[in-house]
């Protein structure tokens, strides 16, 4: 009998008071009044309407979105300038949003003033202080001036290589005020990895911190950014972040931070208006499979897709605080600093998600810093539960925790039901899911339909998103296939970096299906109208001819007690026939267990009854540790490589590439 989750359950339901003061319910009635013919808010049917509405009027939403949103900036005449019916990369042909549009992006975020909290911050010893909305204002105009004095210009590449502390927040906004494009890499990143990154960006400036802290240990920087400076020959200056008070690079072109900020000069930036798609960010793919992508967004693109997100969909209300657990080199960084332009406060975080001082940290940190909304990854929460790290634990009341947003890779069900055991039913779980491609999400959640376990609540608004198979056409429901978008959104990148005609960009994402985006997620649309992703495309197994996501293996294998966490690939049998591939699963074991062939068994029949006898691996190894991303996804892929025997091409993009020997050297692998 399959104890596959029950996805007809509902594991939240939104408070109907709540639900009517949405932003989310008001937008919905606003239209109705407009004369957009929706059902009653109140019905089951309010949000599926408001989205085929979306993706049917894509200009009217987006230019409802600027004026409701409270968008600073001349709009100009018209959202849209289409060109053709297929989606196609931004410049390809005359299709543009909003092309007389003038914004900048640093003079929303900081339209709110006054003394209340815009920034509040913590590392691993707790809370560390707070920075008003005022004073952000007055050091981002300081730093702005500071990089005018440099001569940084619109266009130019200011770098990043910090922790996630204010300085970070400060500098991308005083990049974003005049124009220049702010790029970015959290400091454990090595000298390989920064330089594959911004070596292809060219950055004229690079502002750093002298070390970071990770559970309990300090990491000098110094050394790193000396060679960094000789490495990267476009810069012309380098800014150092006094952050543990350690030495200097001797380097001429160096000056210090407290000097950068005590700019004299008005305590408001002067803000540079720019046209709608002028580039704001470089972000960057994780690099697993080469060189990482440069993925430039443009700052009009960002803003309205953040606003979009935040407000309607996360349903932030005013002074909410957000946390996110990021760092600088995650696309989730990004995504939290624009909540300032709602006025919300915002929580950052230095450190490990559970520093050995401390595991419980973060739910700490919910209480004390009074988050409405936390951000997670999939995997904390996993593990969490795990190890018995009960959020409301030593006399936390979390009395303003209403929501749980969770990324980075597929959200167990069982992950559902701990959130409801220890938080309350009243919390909401939301899955969402998205990516560094678009700065957002493609499916996420909302505050007018239930949440049923196990399901990632439904599109975003004006994303027309479906799951199709190999031929292009609509998968039948609870069938597996390719994520697609059919309909542009202001949140496709503008372009790749140093891709002068667009080869690779349109290679990425729209050669699978010529006209529709293709992400490369491995999906699966629901009854309900939600979604289920499984993993990564390339990551897919294929045993028997039989194609399936790895997010079903790791559910199974997770849920036995023995095991803290699991990777799976698909590998060639050795001497076996073109096609033959066996499905090989490494698992990392509480400290003191021994994966004797008892837990083998075990391991296999869970996933045989609770997945299908097509997931059953046929190896189950034992390891330390799984190498991942510095955003912290394992990297499937990466292991597969190695294990074919193919060369692992970005070593560097790994925060664990040391993980990756130990399968190099199982003669298991070679049978």
């Amino acid at each position: 009998m399959s104890d596959a989750p029950d996805r007809a359950v509902v594991s939240w339901m939104p408070d109907p008071a709540r639900r009517r003061r949405s932003a989310m319910a008001r937008f919905h009635q606003r239209r109705r009044d407009a004369g957009v013919l929706l059902p009653p808010v109140e019905g089951a049917e309010a949000f599926p309407a408001l989205h085929r509405w979306s993706v049917e009027q894509p200009a009217a939403f987006w230019e409802a979105i600027w004026t409701e949103l409270g968008v600073v900036g001349e709009r100009g005449d018209g959202s849209f300038l289409p060109d053709g019916a297929e989606m196609r990369p931004p410049g390809d042909g005359e299709s543009r949003w909003f092309p007389t549009a003038r914004l900048n992006f640093a003079e929303n975020l900081l339209q709110h003033g006054g003394e209340a909290a815009a920034i509040v911050r913590w590392d691993e010893r707790g809370a560390v202080g707070e920075l008003s909305r005022d004073e952000l204002r007055r050091r981002v105009a300081a730093v702005a001036r500071g990089l005018r004095a440099m001569g940084v210009e619109p266009g130019d590449r200011v770098a990043g290589w910090l922790p996630n502390i204010p300085e970070a927040v400060i500098a991308a906004l005083a990049a974003a005020a005049i124009g220049a494009i702010w790029t970015s890499c959290s400091p454990d990143f090595g000298v390989d990895g920064i330089v594959d990154r911004f070596g292809q960006t060219a950055p004229v400036v690079l502002i750093f911190a002298d070390g970071y802290r990770y559970n309990g240990t300090d990491h000098e920087c110094s050394g790193r950014a000396a060679e960094l400076c000789r490495r990267l020959p476009s810069l012309r200056h380098v800014v150092m972040v006094h952050h543990l008070g350690e030495g200097a690079p001797d380097d001429p072109r160096l000056s210090h931070w407290d000097d950068l900020v005590a700019t004299p000069g008005d305590a408001v930036p002067a803000y540079r208006r720019l046209p709608f798609d002028h580039p704001l960010y470089i972000l960057y793919s994780s690099g697993t499979t080469g060189l990482p992508k440069c993925l430039v967004h443009g700052a009009g693109g960002t803003l309205l897709q953040h606003l979009k997100e935040h407000r309607l969909h996360v349903d932030l209300a005013d002074a909410e605080r957000l946390f996110y657990f990021t760092t600088c080199g995650w696309m989730m960084w990004n995504w939290l600093i624009s909540a300032l332009a709602g006025g919300n406060p915002i929580v950052l975080y230095d450190g490990a998600p559970m520093p050995a001082a401390e595991p419980d940290l973060l739910w700490r940190l919910a209480d004390e810093a009074e988050v409405a909304v936390f951000g997670t990854s999939a995997k904390y929460l996993a593990l969490a539960e795990k190890l018995g790290l009960e959020p409301r634990g030593g006399g936390r009341e979390l009395g303003r925790l209403r929501a749980i947003l969770s990324t980075g890779s597929p959200l167990a069900a069982e992950s559902y039901d701990w959130v409801g055991r220890t938080l309350g039913s009243g919390v909401q779980v939301a899955s969402i899911s998205g990516g560094t491609d678009i700065v957002s999400c493609f499916v996420l959640g909302n505050p007018l339909q239930p949440v049923h376990r196990g399901e990632i609540q439904g599109p975003g608004l004006a994303m027309a998103v479906g799951v199709v198979g190999a031929d292009g056409q609509p998968q039948p429901i609870d069938q597996p296939g390719e994520l697609i978008c059919r309909v542009a959104f202001p949140s496709m990148p503008v372009a790749f970096w140093g891709d002068a005609d667009g080869a690779r960009y349109r290679a990425a994402y729209f050669e699978a299906f010529p006209g529709v985006w293709c992400q490369g997620d491995w999906a699966t649309r629901t009854a309900t109208g939600g979604f289920l992703i499984s993993g990564r495309s390339d990551a897919t197994l294929n045993p028997g001819g039989v194609r399936i996501g790895t997010a079903e293996i790791y559910r199974q294998v997770e849920a036995i007690d023995e095991v803290l966490e699991s990777l799976v690939i698909g590998q060639r049998i050795p001497g076996g026939a073109e096609g033959d591939v066996r499905v090989v699963l490494f698992v990392r074991l509480r400290p003191g267990v021994a994966l004797d062939e008892g837990l083998r068994d075990r391991i296999r029949r869970r996933v045989r009854t609770g997945a299908s006898p097509h997931h059953v691996p046929r190896l189950v190894l034992e390891v330390s540790d799984l190498p991942r991303t510095r955003s912290g996804k394992l990297s499937e892929i990466a292991v597969r490589d190695l294990v074919e025997g193919r060369e692992v091409r970005n070593v560097g993009a790994l925060a664990n590439p040391e993980a990756l020997e130990q399968f190099r050297a199982m003669d298991e692998l070679r049978d």
